[in-house]
C-alpha cells in the first residue's frame, strides 16, 4: 500500500493490513466499510465531535471515534455491533429532537437506516432562531444546525483564513456566530461560500437557493438581491 510499515489489525472479523498512520475511518472505508458521518468532511480537519462514527474496539472501554482515531497493533474493530447501533441511533434521536433537519437528506437517510425513532424526546428543547438574512449572497438559518464546525473550520485554517465565524454562547445557547454578532459585511468574511458548500444542513444556503424554496422565480430573485444590495449601499 505503499508505505514502509503496515498494521495488522481485524475489521469486523476480517483480518487485514494498512498503513501505519492511517485512522480507522481510512481502513474501514478502504476496505469498503460504510461508516457514517456528520462533522467529518473531506475537505476539513477530522475533529470526532459528532461521534457518529464511533466503532467498537475490544479492550477499550469507551467506543472511539474512527475519523481521528488512529489503527494500532492487533486492533480488533467491530463497526456494527449493538452498542455502535444504538449510539449512532441515539446521536441522531437527539439531534432530530433539538434541530430541524428537513434540509438535510443525508441524515434523514442516516435515520432510517439506523431506525431511528424521531419522537423519542418529545421534551426535548428545540433550537429557535430567527433566519439571518445580512448579505447578498446567503443566508443564516440556525435552527438547521447542529453544530457540527464544518463552516467554522472552512471560514478559518483549513480552506479560507477568514476566521468570520466562530462559536458564541454556552450550554443550550451555543450557536455559530460572528465577532460580537456583527453582520456578515462588517466582519472579515469574503463571502467564498466555503461555509455554505461544506455545511450539511442546510443552516447555510445561498440565497437564490433559499428564495427558490420560498416560490419566487428567477426575474423575482434578480430583483430582491439587487434591493438587497442597494438597501446595504453596495453596487
Amino acid at each position: 500500500m505503499g508505505s514502509a510499515k503496515e498494521i495488522s489489525l481485524t475489521l469486523d472479523g476480517k483480518a487485514v493490513k494498512v498503513p501505519a498512520g492511517w485512522t480507522l475511518l481510512q481502513a474501514l472505508e478502504h476496505f469498503e466499510i460504510k461508516i457514517p458521518v456528520i462533522c467529518f468532511h473531506g475537505a476539513t480537519t477530522p475533529e470526532g465531535i459528532c461521534r457518529q462514527c464511533v466503532v467498537e474496539v475490544e479492550g477499550r472501554r469507551t467506543l472511539l471515534p474512527a475519523c481521528v482515531t488512529l489503527v494500532g497493533e492487533d486492533m480488533v474493530v467491530h463497526s456494527a455491533s449493538e452498542r455502535v447501533l444504538r449510539a449512532r441511533r441515539t446521536i441522531l434521536e437527539m439531534l432530530h429532537a433539538s434541530s430541524d433537519l428537513s434540509q438535510s437528506p443525508e441524515l434523514q437517510e442516516q435515520m432510517a437506516t439506523y431506525n431511528a425513532d424521531p419522537e423519542r424526546f418529545p421534551q426535548a428543547r428545540r433550537r429557535s432562531a430567527e433566519v439571518l438574512d445580512d448579505n447578498p449572497f446567503y443566508v443564516r438559518d440556525y435552527e438547521k444546525c447542529i453544530l457540527c464546525w464544518r463552516c467554522v473550520q472552512a471560514c478559518g485554517d483549513d480552506l479560507q483564513f477568514t476566521y468570520a465565524l466562530a462559536l458564541g454562547g454556552r450550554g443550550h445557547e451555543t450557536h455559530i456566530a460572528t465577532f460580537f454578532d456583527a453582520p456578515l459585511p462588517e466582519t472579515t468574511c469574503v463571502f467564498c461560500g466555503n461555509c455554505v458548500a461544506v455545511c450539511p444542513t442546510g443552516a447555510l444556503r445561498s440565497k437564490t437557493e433559499f428564495f427558490l424554496e420560498q416560490g419566487m422565480d428567477y426575474d423575482q430573485i434578480r430583483i430582491e438581491k439587487r434591493k438587497s444590495r442597494r438597501d446595504r449601499g453596495q453596487s
